[in-house]
Parts: C-alpha cells; structure tokens; sequence
C-alpha cells in the first residue's frame, strides 16, 4: 500500500492557458495541485468530498469539482480557474464585475464555485430564466447571501455579455 502512494505521474496540463509539466505523486487531487504546487489559491478548499462547490473549476469547458478530481486523470486537459476568469491585464472579467456590483458575494468563500458555474451557464444559455440559474449553481453553497444577490449578479452578467455581443456585431 504505501508503494502505491508513492507512484509518480508526469502531467501535462494548460491552466489559465499555460502549460505546465510537473510530476505528481498519482493521487494528488486538481485542488492539492492547483493550491500547493502552482499557488493558484483562488480555488477555495471547503469540504473536500465535492459538496460545498467552493473548488470548482472549468475543466475542457465544464465546471468540475477539484477537491475529488485527481490530477492524473486529466490527461492534456485546459483547466480555468477563478484566476483565469480576469482578463490578462487584471481587470475584472464582465461576470465578475457583476458580481462586484451586485454584492453576489460577501465572505466571498463560495465565489470559486459561483463565477465558475456562472461562466459555463452563459457559455451555454446567455438569457436564463430563474430557474436555469439556481440548477447551474445547485452544487455551490453559499452561507451569506441567501441567494438573491447571487441570482441578481448572474443575470447582470447576462445582461452585460449580451450587450458586449449586440455591440460587437453592429
């Protein structure tokens, strides 16, 4: 048993959009790695069973838990985390502007978990109906907010794409 914990895996992952190369022991979880050996501490560690939803990251365009998810089984997948959310010369991306302005987060420990479910909810369906919002977000927990202001931030954000898009093609 413990040889088996010391196996080593060699990954090739692209997170925020560089590659990274590192040898990991096999069972490293995304979250261990993206925490421990990258410092992308954006990612929140809450209840390491995939309840809470503040580990969440996009994993080749879908939102995964990363606290359940071992790293080696990724292959040569494109992960984003919250860090990657914000555009490359640091301002806030449009989703978490809306958050921002809506106060979608106050103790902020779930915002990992929201801006990402958020993100894959408008990639896929970018005018969602009150109940599109609260399945998209049903995996995250939130212990502040009672929901209203996340659900006012999501739809702001919506807006807020929509109208980047409108502009764009005029």
């Amino acid at each position: 048993m413990e040889d088996m914990l010391e196996d080593t895996v060699l990954v090739n992952l692209r997170i925020n959009g560089k590659l990274h190369e590192l040898e990991i022991p096999a069972h490293k979880s995304l979250l261990d790695l993206l925490r421990d050996d990258l410092n992308l501490t954006g990612t929140h560690m809450g209840c390491m069973t995939g309840h809470c939803g503040a580990c969440t990251v996009s994993i080749d365009g879908r939102v995964a838990k990363s606290c359940i998810t071992l790293a080696a089984t990724l292959g040569r997948a494109k992960i984003t985390t919250i860090e990657g959310l914000t555009e490359d010369d640091g301002t806030l991306s449009p989703i978490q502007q809306a958050f921002w302005d809506e106060a979608g987060f106050q103790c902020a420990f779930c915002a990992p978990g929201m801006l990402m479910c958020t993100a894959e909810l408008l990639e896929d369906n970018s005018d969602p109906s009150d109940e599109e919002i609260e399945t998209a977000l049903a995996g995250n927990l939130c212990r502040c907010t009672g929901y209203q202001s996340i659900r006012r931030a999501v739809k702001a954000a919506a807006d807020k794409k929509n109208k980047s898009t409108r502009e764009a093609t005029e």
